[in-house]
């Protein structure tokens, strides 16, 4: 036990400190078609390289955090796309969005929350950064349907001091195999997924509109509550410019390059 416990404060003491490490979980089941699968990955590797989204990273203590971007589906599916990663400024965004970008899509049968969770714990035990916050990022279409409880699961995140936030997806398309959209999926995220200090949702009407409530998810992830009132004003001047609930990225780009002109406008705005 004293030897376990020298090289828990050994490996404590050479981890970097962040000011937050943060999972990225993907829904990747096979209630997700391609389309959709394209127009979230297109979400995140715009959301990521976001003026905004750079600008709450440089904001924090140590102007850096630690990402990892996991795509899950049943309890047996959870593959790391891109490991964890140093996050601290447009360069490093661009390295990991790459990553995540020259990896091929994958899908796989059931979705289990709650293995990912258990799975988004251990990552975080086990990677070479410490902040003191700690946050798992799941996005879905769908509620637990494979493993243990997610509840459970949750519960024991939080006593681990791991936050657990949510971005349900209310999709009207079926899902490849012709089954209805999965109906309460944000109420099943608010009853039984998201938990912790500062826990939230924002749920998304239709992947279409996935990339814009991803951005105003992570800037709220990534900014520490404590110093959300100076970051506030630095925010506030551009989003009264910009109507992020009007953007929408294009529906059609096999090759994940597509912009439609909301997203043109606000890069003009940033350039």
């Amino acid at each position: 036990m004293a030897i376990f416990g020298i090289i828990y404060q050994s490996r404590a003491s050479l981890a970097i400190e962040v000011d937050l490490e943060l999972v990225l979980a993907v829904d990747v089941s096979s209630s997700v078609d391609d389309v959709e699968a394209r127009l979230q990955r297109d979400g995140y590797l715009r959301a990521l390289v976001h003026p905004y989204v750079i600008d709450a990273i440089r904001s924090g203590p140590k102007s850096r955090i630690a990402v990892i971007y996991i795509e899950y589906a049943g309890r047996s599916f959870q593959r790391v796309v891109a490991d964890w990663t140093l996050l601290q400024d447009l360069k490093s965004a661009r390295a990991f969005t790459r990553r995540i970008a020259n990896s091929p899509l994958s899908s796989a049968p059931s979705t289990s929350i709650s293995a990912l969770i258990d799975f988004s714990v251990n990552q975080i035990l086990t990677n070479s950064f410490t902040a003191r916050r700690k946050i798992i990022d799941v996005s879905g279409d769908g509620p637990n349907s494979d493993g243990r409880p997610v509840w459970d699961a949750r519960d024991d995140a939080i006593l681990r001091g791991i936050t657990i936030n949510g971005l349900p997806i209310l999709s009207s398309r079926p899902d490849p195999k012709g089954f209805a959209p999965s109906a309460g999926v944000t109420s099943h995220y608010r009853r039984f997924v998201i938990g912790g200090p500062g826990a939230f949702l924002i749920d998304v009407n239709e992947f279409e509109n996935f990339t814009p409530a991803l951005v105003k998810k992570l800037i709220r992830e990534i900014l520490d509550p404590a110093r959300k009132l100076s970051m506030k004003n630095q925010l506030e001047p551009a989003t009264k410019k910009t109507n992020f609930s009007s953007i929408r990225p294009d529906t059609d780009f096999p090759d994940g390059s597509g912009r439609n002109k909301g997203w043109q406008k606000l890069d003009e705005h940033h350039s």
